[in-house]
């Protein structure tokens, strides 16, 4: 938070549009232009975006949702206030990424959506996924029972991309991989609006000025005209309440931070991240104890949002204790992510993490490295030798140099 944003924030202050007005819309523009999607429309969190795009596609009772197991709980939450059943696949071993393969197999008759999750910021395979769902025997299974669902004609491929925004598919940025994409800007994304999200519309069957005319009537308790449209002209205060919505706008003072976050995204922030991506790689890959993480490939750029390094042949309890001597040593890290069954509400509801063989051997390895814009190079250092030292105490593994 520098003094740019400050002036930006108290430009919007100043205003007079202190909620959704122009600069809400000013951004959805950049985040367009960004991503090289149809339309987009920013909210309040990538949450409600997920939502709000699964009540507009008609899921709900009845209906299934497959999810990856290796999420933050959001992405199964929004499913289940829909009334529609979570269908939970495992991922892969190499990237934490939803299996397509798992997909296909959980695929039935009753199956609207699959939320794909860009897990630390790499994107999934969407080339695979949106060959899956285009299929004609994944097709034939298809069964709609609204306007929209008759409309695309199959399964919706809904990203959560709420690590994600600025990472690169074959060449395509994410917001423009699938049918629909939800950002987060919350306050520790990369791209930050302190809260916020984004849903980036890609459809190729519908008009995408449509669907977001109903998101945003949607993110307003229904009604037919925002704040802008009302007192935008003399006299055109009335308007009427279409269907009983939600609450979940952006206002321009987030949205104010977002501009002068994306006008600085690529040349710095990004950089400024794979640049500790690279550094925690080249300190930690002579370590045959350390698996590292796949951010970039022929193929995928990530966004360097989360550096999962996980530790071989190790237990659970040998990694929280790893984690305990890390923070013995004043470097905080963290867990992405407790899969989502072993989570009470959801063991509650019959999940159990047993049936995710993949997620639960990565999430018993795993341990999140700081990654923040504001690390110094003596800071790096501080955190890499506290890791080593403390993985290599907890194995018992001594260097002939200390003997």
């Amino acid at each position: 938070m520098d003094d740019e944003i400050i002036q930006e924030v108290t430009a919007a202050l100043q205003s007079g549009w202190i909620t959704t007005g122009p600069r809400t819309r000013l951004l959805e523009e950049k985040v367009t232009q960004y991503c090289g999607n149809k339309k987009t429309i920013c909210l309040n969190s990538a949450t409600a975006g997920l939502e709000l795009v699964l009540r507009w596609f008609g899921v709900g009772p009845g209906d299934e949702v497959i999810v990856p197991v290796y999420t933050y709980c959001a992405t199964a939450n929004v499913v289940v206030h829909c009334g529609a059943r979570v269908v939970f696949v495992d991922v892969n071993a190499h990237d934490f990424n939803i299996s397509v393969e798992a997909v296909e197999k959980a695929i039935t008759e009753h199956t609207k959506v699959i939320i794909p999750v860009d897990f630390a910021g790499l994107p999934c395979d969407y080339e695979a996924l949106n060959a899956l769902v285009k299929r004609e025997d994944i097709r034939a299974q298809f069964r709609p029972h609204t306007r929209e669902q008759e409309t695309l004609g199959r399964i919706m491929v809904l990203s959560d991309a709420a690590h994600s925004f600025g990472a690169i598919y074959k060449g395509q940025a994410a917001g423009s991989l699938c049918d629909a994409s939800a950002f987060s800007f919350h306050a520790v994304k990369n791209l930050t609006t302190a809260e916020g999200g984004a849903v980036a519309l890609n459809f190729e069957a519908f008009d995408n000025n449509e669907i977001y005319a109903i998101l945003n009537r949607l993110s307003l308790h229904g009604q037919s005209k925002d704040a802008m449209a009302k007192f935008g002209r003399k006299g055109n205060w009335e308007y009427d309440v279409l269907e009983a919505g939600y609450k979940c706008n952006m206002t321009d003072i987030h949205a104010a931070i977002g501009l002068v976050e994306i006008q600085r995204y690529s040349e710095d922030t990004l950089e400024k991240r794979r640049n500790i991506f690279d550094f925690y790689t080249a300190c930690l890959s002579e370590h045959e104890w350390a698996e590292l993480p796949e951010y970039e490939t022929a193929e995928k750029t990530s966004s360097f949002h989360v550096f999962p390094l996980r530790i071989r042949n190790i237990s659970i309890e040998q990694r929280n204790r790893i984690i305990q001597k890390i923070f013995d040593r004043d470097i905080s890290v963290n867990v992405h992510f407790k899969p989502v069954p072993m989570m009470t509400a959801y063991k509650n509801l019959g999940y159990s993490i047993d049936a995710y063989p993949v997620a639960l051997d990565n999430y018993s390895r795993e341990i999140s490295l700081p990654v923040f814009y504001d690390l110094t190079d003596e800071q790096l250092n501080w955190v890499v030798d506290a890791v080593i030292e403390s993985v290599e105490e907890e194995l018992g593994i001594v260097h002939e140099e200390t003997v």
